[in-house]
């Protein structure tokens, strides 16, 4: 046995009292993130796309409300129907990458190469699909342009701050935790109960998320904002390094170190499939 296998805990280390729901939330995760990473390159790219599609039906609905209300709450919970689409249709964001890929990579079930790849051909399609999408939101419907413009330079006067970070951050946070939600069950009808509630809360108060608000403020650029694609690249730089370190610091390696002997099982599993 080599040194990495001999550091793995061994079956002393399993808990007295397994928690059969961690237990089978961990077996999910991996099972779905290994097939994620070594998904083949068209269903990645159409995934990504989907994604984008779906989360800008969000966008549609957060911009009307808004519009229509004036409210950020209400405009969020509307917002909801995007993260509903995206459960429902089996498409994925950028965001929703981080636990469930990550797990099975450091389970060894897959590569971090492999997990760059989805990372970056998910961003990017969930990206150009939603230019498109927020292009036809804003000539559909010309009266909400103004709304996306004063939504937009939101995100624009916080610009590269600490507060828009810490923004970023928790908006890593909220997705990743809402992931973990739904991999706690199989019921669908459950699943969309954080879909709605997480969904409200990130466009609600307004955290900084790299597709979302990169959507909106496409749309903004659409009808003339005051602002250029050199400031919306600095922004999605920054809300993609913040909603990295609140995914994966803040929820992803907290819930793995939850369940360090299923780490080692399925790291020896690999090992042994690919003797």
């Amino acid at each position: 046995m080599d040194q990495t296998s001999s550091d793995l805990p061994g079956a002393a280390d399993r808990p007295d009292e397994p928690e059969p729901e961690v237990e089978d939330a961990f077996d999910r995760l991996v099972s779905e993130g290994e097939d994620r990473v070594r998904r083949p390159l068209l269903p990645l790219i159409s995934v990504g796309l989907l994604g984008g599609i779906d989360i800008g039906s969000g966008l549609l609905a957060y911009l009307v409300v808004k519009h229509e209300t004036g409210s950020d709450l209400l405009a969020g919970l509307a917002f909801s129907v995007g993260f509903v689409a995206l459960l429902m249709a089996r498409s994925e964001l950028f965001t929703e990458n981080f636990l469930v890929p990550v797990t099975a990579v450091i389970s060894r079930r897959g590569t971090v190469l492999q997990l760059l790849r989805l990372w970056v051909l998910t961003l990017v399609m969930n990206l150009a699909a939603g230019w498109v999408v927020s292009w036809l939101i804003v000539t559909a419907l010309p009266e909400i342009g103004p709304t996306a413009v004063a939504s937009a330079e939101h995100f624009v006067e916080l610009g590269v701050s600490r507060q828009s970070f810490a923004l970023a951050v928790l908006a890593g946070a909220v997705i990743t935790l809402m992931t973990r939600m739904q991999h706690a069950t199989d019921s669908v009808g459950v699943k969309i109960v954080p879909a709605i509630l997480f969904g409200a809360l990130l466009a609600g108060a307004q955290l900084f998320h790299s597709v979302l608000d990169s959507l909106l403020m496409f749309a903004a650029l659409h009808v003339g904002a005051p602002f250029g694609y050199g400031t919306w690249l600095q922004l999605v730089g920054w809300a993609v390094l913040g909603n990295l370190v609140g995914g994966l610091l803040l929820v992803t390696a907290i819930r793995v170190l939850r369940a360090p002997h299923r780490v080692a099982e399925e790291r020896r599993a690999a090992e042994q499939d690919r003797a």
